[in-house]
């Protein structure tokens, strides 16, 4: 009965380690803030968004041409190996620690 009430706890700890963790691993590249694009898209609504489709955002012709529409299965397979999963995309940083990967996916999802 009692693991009902540290949920929360739980969630808010994952996402602020999923934004930590988004800062270190993404943030140089990345904003989370909706028109800001750095060296690559912001991820701002991310989730259910098409790959490649961010206006005046750089992408690979590989992306822009994957037909991807990013979910969180298919972020967390980009994420662990980019190159691997769309063969030409600029992405190089890859996430290989499954538990780093939900903890970003998870902050960018309550963005």
């Amino acid at each position: 009965m009692t693991a009902g009430l540290f949920a929360p706890v739980a969630a808010t700890a994952q996402q602020a380690d999923g934004e930590r963790l988004f800062q270190q691993r993404c943030g140089g590249c990345h904003s989370t803030e909706a028109g800001r694009n750095r060296i690559g898209p912001h991820l701002s609504g991310v989730i259910g968004r098409a790959a490649g489709s961010i206006e005046g955002a750089r992408y690979s012709d590989a992306m822009r041409d994957s037909g991807i529409v990013w979910d969180n299965q298919l972020l967390d397979t980009f994420l662990a190996a980019p190159r691997e999963m769309v063969s030409g995309a600029r992405m190089t940083v890859a996430v290989p620690d499954a538990d780093q990967r939900a903890a970003i996916i998870a902050y960018l999802e309550s963005q």
